[in-house]
């Protein structure tokens, strides 16, 4: 009798994913990850069907659209659907990314883990804004003019970039067509990244609230990791149903009802939701040039916080002055997404300015200077009577324990000990 397992295939599925060895600690803050790979099929799966019928032609997108919403056999509900899973989608990678931040997944040795997971975000905007672009209306075709025009600050080349974007002199069928095809190409350019990221998520094994890595504490993920996943699956079923059958249009922009006129600006041009943060850095600087730099640098950010961390502890539940930056930095980011939505006017504007300051602060003081405080509180404890000792379970780290009754006790690189 032959083992299952030995052959290639099912020997991947098993040491991936059932006898995966994981921390028996993980919470559910560990199922975004995975209920985001869901909204990823969700994705793709209703896009495929939406592509059946719509037509890439400026003069029948917004009708085409129209006719997937009454003429097809359920159309309106796979429109929904994918409209709907699209901001779903962020939600779970906000809260992904803000799980990362606050139990220090981007630290050594998971910083190339923080990369790929950036990239996907990165991708995940893009083919967001293309698609926001394909029925057609108002802010489809104002959100595509102002987007692409941004590529003209690139020194000596960026007109000929914007109208090679364009496919003329102005937005047009050859950019819809463009978009169409990127947007059908992106997501599976996103699913090849997912396995990059899966694949090192299991090369350096799953972080967890204790920020700590041992081999007497892992259990196998299926079936004991897999019921967690379960559940969250079920509930972001049950949320994305709520909206798609009861407030289908409460995420969406109602002037993109209305097809797409070149002739009438609408009052303010706002992105999508998810956009919003970014959206309002860009506008806080009048300098067209200042403005695009500065919200391509908020998400540059992201990629260079592990470079900046000078922690040497990795959860934040051992980290109390950390905590409190990093949950302002929460309240800060929302409060970004509604600076974001209000009128342009100098009340507005100081408002848009101070979040935004807020939100390059954290990375700065957040990553470096939280750190050194840290550092500096733990050589005052080890100068009161702590203990530094190597743990036996990982001969790459450290642990601290003070003798004072704080409970940290956490692990640290070498480098981060003079």
């Amino acid at each position: 009798m032959t083992r299952w397992n030995l052959n290639a295939i099912l020997s991947w599925v098993d040491s991936h994913i059932i006898d995966y060895p994981t921390a028996m600690n993980l919470n559910y803050n560990w199922s975004f990850g995975s209920t985001a790979g869901f909204c990823l099929l969700i994705q793709i799966l209703s896009g495929a069907f939406l592509a059946m019928h719509y037509a890439s032609e400026t003069h029948y997108a917004f009708s085409s659209v129209e006719h997937i919403m009454r003429d097809v056999k359920s159309g309106w509900l796979i429109r929904y659907m994918h409209a709907n899973g699209a901001s779903f989608f962020f939600m779970l990678v906000y809260a992904h990314i803000f799980r990362g931040l606050y139990y220090g997944s981007y630290m050594e040795p998971r910083q190339h883990l923080w990369w790929s997971g950036t990239l996907i975000y990165v991708l995940m905007m893009a083919t967001a804004f293309i698609g926001y672009v394909l029925p057609w209306g108002q802010m489809s075709f104002w959100g595509a003019t102002v987007i692409t025009s941004f590529f003209s600050i690139i020194p000596v080349i960026g007109k000929e970039v914007v109208m090679w974007i364009w496919g003329g002199f102005t937005v047009g069928n050859p950019t819809l067509n463009r978009f169409y095809s990127l947007h059908y190409l992106l997501p599976f350019l996103i699913t090849g990244m997912v396995f990059v990221h899966l694949g090192l998520l299991h090369k350096d094994g799953s972080n967890n609230p204790l920020g700590i890595k041992t081999k007497a504490a892992n259990i196998n993920f299926y079936p004991y990791i897999y019921v967690k996943d379960l559940v969250a699956f079920f509930v972001l079923v049950f949320s994305l149903s709520i909206f798609i059958f009861y407030f289908p249009n409460a995420l969406g922009e109602p002037d993109n009802y209305l097809e797409a006129d070149p002739y009438s600006t609408p009052a303010h041009i706002v992105p999508e939701w998810y956009f919003l943060p970014f959206y309002a850095i860009l506008r806080v600087i009048p300098n067209k040039v200042g403005g695009i730099l500065a919200m391509g640098g908020a998400i540059v950010m992201l990629f260079l916080y592990p470079l900046l961390n000078t922690s040497m502890l990795r959860s934040g539940n051992f980290r109390p002055v950390y905590a409190v930056v990093f949950w302002l930095f929460v309240a800060d980011f929302f409060l970004l997404g509604w600076a974001g939505t209000t009128p342009v006017d100098d009340y507005f504007r100081f408002i848009g300015i101070t979040v935004s300051v807020g939100y390059f602060s954290f990375f700065i003081f957040g990553g470096l200077f939280v750190g050194w405080l840290e550092k500096l509180l733990m050589s005052h404890a080890i100068k009161m009577g702590g203990s530094i000792k190597r743990c036996s379970t990982s001969s790459n780290h450290l642990t601290v324990i003070p003798s004072y009754k704080v409970g940290v006790a956490d692990y640290l690189t070498p480098r981060d000990i003079s």
